[in-house]
């Protein structure tokens, strides 16, 4: 019996290039031996993309949608779409096929070894700006050290897992997930595969500054305490500080009393204000969590053997009660 595939493919506003996304993908799965599903998870897109899948859905049964009721999120929708396979491997990849689906059989192959995990190791980024190489780069070297846990360096969210560690990532319930750190994080037998990330075929970046910042702010506060002892340790240094210059400024008689005051009060307010900062994003966090809210809610469903229209999603442990 073939093994059935599912690709999950988070979808933002990708009417430029999404047709070609669908004739890639299915031109690539025809050729495979395995079975392939496509779940287009759709992150409340304002233009045609939803229209072009619907339109795919018609002509191919393979191919289905989940649409949200508006804007969550890239990390959740790579969630809801887990939610929604069957397959015996699920593949997460982007929409704009800067993830070349070629690679999906090299990972397919090291899963048949064993592996339960098989993620994507970029080793060249087209189409993308010094800034942003440098700022990714930047992250995931700051986020090795301060975390618990030994998330590989220069890895997106393109893998493949197997269904064991599907069902174990479903069991996960934060209302802001960083699913490359959830991967790292529950185990299992992983490894990678090298490969070249393209250039997107149409469009626009899905990841300005603003949401990078945002990710990375979600990821090093969902696996790292070390940023709060750091807010302990500048509580201390402006008061520490102050009174070592205080005194030299005392000693030398090179003072004023303006002078001394004005720097003393601006260093010690822009230290307090990174350590309330840090406390805040905890804060914001825990605040998720207990007003537990839905993570997401899906509008509508296509493809599937039901079409549910409406579903009103809460968390893991509802959908699995």
């Amino acid at each position: 019996m073939s093994q059935l595939i599912s690709i999950v493919l988070p979808v933002f506003n990708e009417e430029p290039g999404i047709q070609a996304t669908i004739d890639t993908l299915l031109n690539f799965t025809e050729q495979q031996k395995e079975d392939y599903e496509l779940i287009f998870v759709d992150d409340g897109s304002k233009d045609k993309s939803v229209k072009i899948i619907k339109q795919a859905i018609e002509l191919h049964s393979n191919i289905k949608l989940v649409e949200f009721s508006r804007n969550f999120g890239h990390q959740l929708a790579i969630t809801a779409g887990l939610q929604y396979t069957s397959g015996d491997a699920v593949v997460v990849m982007d929409a704009d096929l800067q993830d070349p689906p070629e690679v999906i059989p090299q990972m397919i192959e090291k899963w048949h070894e064993g592996y339960d995990i098989v993620y994507g190791k970029r080793m060249q980024r087209d189409g993308e700006t010094v800034f942003k190489k440098f700022t990714a780069a930047m992250f995931y070297r700051t986020f090795k050290r301060l975390a618990t846990i030994d998330m590989p360096l220069d890895t997106g969210d393109f893998r493949l897992m197997n269904r064991k560690a599907v069902k174990q990532l479903q069991k996960l319930h934060e209302q802001d997930p960083f699913v490359r750190g959830q991967v790292t994080w529950i185990g299992f037998k992983q490894t990678s595969v090298k490969y070249h990330r393209q250039e997107r075929i149409a469009g626009e970046t899905k990841y300005p500054l603003s949401k990078m910042i945002k990710l990375a702010i979600d990821g090093i506060t969902s696996f790292s305490m070390k940023p709060l002892q750091f807010a302990n340790i500048f509580s201390v240094v402006p008061i520490v500080s102050g009174v070592f210059y205080l005194g030299y400024l005392f000693a030398t008689g090179r003072y004023t009393a303006s002078s001394v005051g004005i720097t003393i009060l601006l260093f010690t307010l822009g230290l307090l204000l990174l350590s309330v900062g840090i406390l805040g994003s905890y804060l914001g966090r825990v605040l998720d969590q207990v007003n537990n809210r839905p993570r997401f809610i899906v509008s509508e469903t296509e493809g599937f053997q039901e079409r549910n229209k409406g579903i009103h999603h809460l968390d893991a442990r509802q959908m699995h009660n």
